[in-house]
């Protein structure tokens, strides 16, 4: 690692006896975005409530910075928070909420001032400094929020879903912003979603979270193209990547494809978009299927075929051009595209 924003050595944590977090190994560089990707009950949000110290760990250590923090309390960690419902304070003004932080640490209030209009300022929200947050767009309450996080000057930014409660429109907005910022601070920041498009597009690195344990941590591009586990395959990408049986019907002449044979059980995986149709009576290595239903995003369609051995497969066609529901197709995959796991532990074979 370059130099050290933060790390989190083999930290476990529990909500009573229910263990959340398992062995959570991770380090994030000074001023990288790490986005934290998975399900809802991964454990994401523990995550940074732990980092934060908002949480106590059960094992393993957390350092910030390289100071060792795992027994220090949340105000001694040197960390902003932004929370999913921005926790703004109605009835103080903008102005108020931004320094909030800083003068209850004793900050000057002439000091504090001025990192709160500056904080505002490089956020785009200076001239609401004297409104209050019931006069406010989600949008606006977002950039409240990122502008008291900033004020602190802390060492790591954790972000908790800032944007699940924002529409689509304004979401895509502040997503381009907050890389946007990012890229002007070259601040370290976690950032928390369940959104695979909102961690592609935002990440410096993604960590994938499943079930309180990380399954995969890499560049956006590493994590699409190179996914180190079905689960992972499934969960980024959507609709989600086609697994069927190794020996199925995509195989050549129903068998393992070649290099394969002997492997144990295993899978293979295709994206949609890996996946030609032609007529019924086309390419001979094609699979025999029938569109069961189709829908239409803008340019794309998606086709959702069944095969004749019985198996659901998904493919990406030009909206223009899509087959007709019910009609007879051939299925033919690119096998330059496709991913091999195995079909017991789920993992990438062979391993990347």
């Amino acid at each position: 690692m370059k130099d050290p924003g933060l790390t989190l050595d083999d930290v476990s944590a529990a909500y009573g006896k229910t263990p959340v977090l398992r062995g959570i190994d991770l380090a994030v560089d000074r001023g990288e975005l790490l986005v934290v990707l998975g399900p809802s009950g991964a454990g994401k949000s523990t995550v940074l409530r732990v980092v934060a110290g908002l949480e106590p760990v059960t094992a393993g250590r957390i350092h910030i910075a390289g100071r060792d923090v795992t027994a220090d309390r949340p105000g001694r960690r040197n960390v902003s928070m932004v929370f999913q419902s921005y926790a703004l304070f109605p009835h103080l003004t903008v102005a108020d909420n931004i320094a909030f932080g800083l003068e209850v640490r004793d900050t000057p209030r002439a000091v504090a001032r001025e990192r709160a209009r500056a904080a505002a300022e490089t956020v785009g929200c200076a001239a609401l400094l004297d409104r209050r947050p019931g006069q406010l767009s989600g949008g606006e309450r977002q950039r409240v929020a990122l502008a008291r996080a900033l004020a602190r000057e802390p060492e790591v930014f954790l972000l908790d879903e800032p944007l699940s409660n924002l529409d689509l429109a304004l979401r895509t907005e502040m997503r381009t912003e907050l890389r946007a910022l990012h890229d002007r601070l070259g601040a370290t920041m976690v950032h928390v979603t369940h959104d695979q498009t909102e961690a592609l597009v935002l990440a410096d690195r993604i960590a994938v979270l499943r079930d309180g344990r990380i399954e995969q941590v890499g560049t956006p591009d590493a994590i699409w193209r190179t996914p180190a586990s079905a689960f992972v395959a499934r969960f980024v990408g959507s609709p989600a990547m086609n697994l069927l049986p190794a020996a199925g019907p995509f195989a050549p002449s129903g068998t393992a494809p070649p290099g394969l044979a002997g492997a144990g059980e295993l899978q293979i995986g295709f994206r949609p978009g890996a996946v030609t149709l032609g007529p019924a009576d086309g390419a001979a290595d094609g699979v025999a299927a029938v569109v069961d239903r189709l829908e239409v995003v803008g340019e794309d369609a998606y086709a959702y075929l069944t095969t004749d051995g019985g198996q659901p497969v998904v493919v990406r066609v030009p909206a223009d051009r899509r087959p007709a529901r019910g009609a007879a197709v051939r299925a033919t995959v690119r096998w330059a595209d496709v991913h091999v796991f195995h079909a017991g532990s789920g993992l990438r074979y062979p391993p990347s």
